[in-house]
């Protein structure tokens, strides 16, 4: 199996290892200072003392790259549409495209037969470049609970991998899923194939579009904001307002806000993706995994007051950091 990676950070470079791990040809579509390090050192994977060295091919030209079965979008939400073309430019009739991305992707309405069918969200693709691009039918869905960290260009700090879920968009349990987690069964990646991979990404940012947005806001890390009383009181309001918007398209969350809470608190107290971003100047993830919520709350008639107001504080703060 040939496998291409856009993004080559934290994430990217532990997929690109884990698939070259279990034997796939992979290759690397890389810009800028990412690039260069590729090109002169490989892409280094780093578990503890231990570091891993792949002498993959990487280039910003998808011409120069070989046709891949799979795609693996690995880059920042809002940095979707940026490489589309390029992505397109590289699918054959039967290429695979897994985003695995954070918040909302562009195909999350695309399904058929799911709540708000057809949906696109401008917080997310714009001016529908993506799907136009890539569309939805190449898609398997992909949920990453992992933690990992680029200390330097074209180094992959892993400190912490459970598991990567793979599902189709409606739910089927497809041979194609089936080929990937068979593909990646002998690595660390530990892939799962999911019947209901949208509730397992709505999961997900039940926790991120609270605890993302406000450690950028604050400058604190997660364990000082879930000391706080109030600051508790307004993580749970929103993640009230998402849990309503949930229940009526169809993505039921099962847990209490505290019990969601409690779990975050037992990883310790660390800085979220999206400040480590702030902090190093590089953009943020606001639009996918904030603005899209706002948006769905739009289209079902939710007030969603309290996201709405860390909304517009962070896009106030986004352009105090220019």
């Amino acid at each position: 199996m040939k496998v291409c990676v856009f993004g080559v950070g934290a994430i990217g470079g532990w997929l690109a290892g884990g698939f070259a791990d279990a034997g796939a040809e992979v290759s690397l579509f890389a810009r800028g200072a990412a690039l260069d390090a590729l090109k002169t050192n490989g892409l280094r994977v780093r578990r503890g003392g231990n570091e891993k060295f792949y002498p993959l091919a990487a280039s910003d030209d998808p011409a120069a790259l070989p046709k891949p079965d799979v795609i693996v979008i690995a880059t920042k939400g809002q940095s979707v549409g940026a490489v589309a073309p390029a992505v397109a430019a590289l699918c054959g009739p039967d290429t695979i495209v897994i985003p695995a991305l954070n918040g909302i992707p562009w195909w999350f309405f695309r399904a058929p037969g799911v709540a708000l069918e057809g949906t696109l969200l401008s917080s997310v693709d714009p001016d529908g470049g993506i799907v136009r691009a890539i569309g939805t039918e190449r898609v398997i869905g992909c949920v990453v609970h992992a933690s990992a960290a680029t200390p330097e260009p074209g180094l992959v700090a892993v400190k912490g991998e459970d598991k990567l879920l793979l599902g189709e968009p409606d739910g089927a349990l497809s041979p194609r899923v089936s080929a990937l987690c068979d593909l990646l069964k002998t690595t660390s990646v530990n892939p799962q194939a999911s019947s209901h991979i949208r509730h397992d990404i709505w999961t997900k940012l039940w926790g991120n579009m609270t605890m993302n947005p406000l450690s950028v806001l604050t400058g604190a890390g997660t364990g000082a904001m879930l000391e706080d009383p109030d600051m508790r009181a307004l993580i749970a309001s929103m993640m009230l307002e998402m849990q309503a918007m949930g229940a009526k398209i169809g993505l039921p969350l099962a847990m209490t806000p505290d019990e969601r809470m409690a779990i975050t608190r037992k990883l310790g107290d660390f800085k979220t993706s999206m400040l480590q971003d702030a902090l190093a100047g590089r953009p943020l993830e606001t639009g996918p995994i904030l603005g899209a919520l706002v948006e769905i709350a739009d289209k079902l008639g939710e007030p969603a007051p309290f996201m709405r107001a860390v909304h517009a504080m962070m896009r106030v703060r986004e352009t105090a950091l220019g």
